[in-house]
């Protein structure tokens, strides 16, 4: 009976740093976010914008066309709606809410149709058009346009399914937390 014991006892050593890596692997990752979080940097887990690592750098100007943004969404009846859906991922941001990346399309003045696609001072964006349900077969609502107001502005995702100003309207420019770079990304 000491024969198998001895058998065995070398192969639990050799389990142990195996197992004890494998338990420290979850810890690590979550130490890399939360470092990259606070270090100006953010993991994007959403494909309306290339996957993977962005940095994000202080806006000292007001925000301009062409801008693409960090942007907390303010805590509104749709973005409640949204979060309950499952559209905008959980973080930091006010309302429990994960900042989303997004191009200003519309600053404040600006006039913006949503019908069919969206126009901004009668000029079609390419890449706007509308979905009439989610991805769940849920009825979805379009913002019915108008001028963006002082303070706002209008964001857009070139990717068809995502949840930006198509559908919620303007957000404030207070929200957002800087621009967006692209550090180490994929795009799918």
């Amino acid at each position: 009976m000491s024969i198998p014991l001895l058998q065995t006892a070398p192969t639990r050593r050799r389990r142990t740093p195996f197992l004890l890596g494998l338990a420290m692997a979850p810890l690590l990752f979550l130490g890399a976010i939360s470092v990259a979080s606070f270090g100006g940097y953010r993991i994007n887990l959403t494909p309306s914008e290339p996957l993977g690592l962005w940095r994000f750098v202080k806006l000292d100007r007001p925000a301009a066309v062409g801008d693409l943004v960090l942007v907390c969404p303010p805590q509104t009846a749709a973005m409640q709606e949204a979060r309950r859906r499952g559209y905008l991922r959980a973080g930091l941001c006010p309302g429990d809410v994960a900042p989303l990346i997004k191009t200003v399309i519309a600053v404040a003045g600006q006039r913006v149709d949503v019908c069919v696609g969206v126009s901004v001072n009668g000029h079609p964006i390419p890449s706007s058009g509308l979905a009439q349900r989610d991805g769940q077969g849920r009825p979805m609502t379009e913002f019915p346009g108008g001028i963006v107001p002082a303070n706002y502005v209008f964001l857009h995702s070139r990717f068809a399914s995502s949840y930006d100003s198509r559908y919620f309207g303007p957000v404030p420019a207070s929200g957002i937390l800087g621009l967006a770079q692209e550090v180490l990304t994929y795009a799918p």
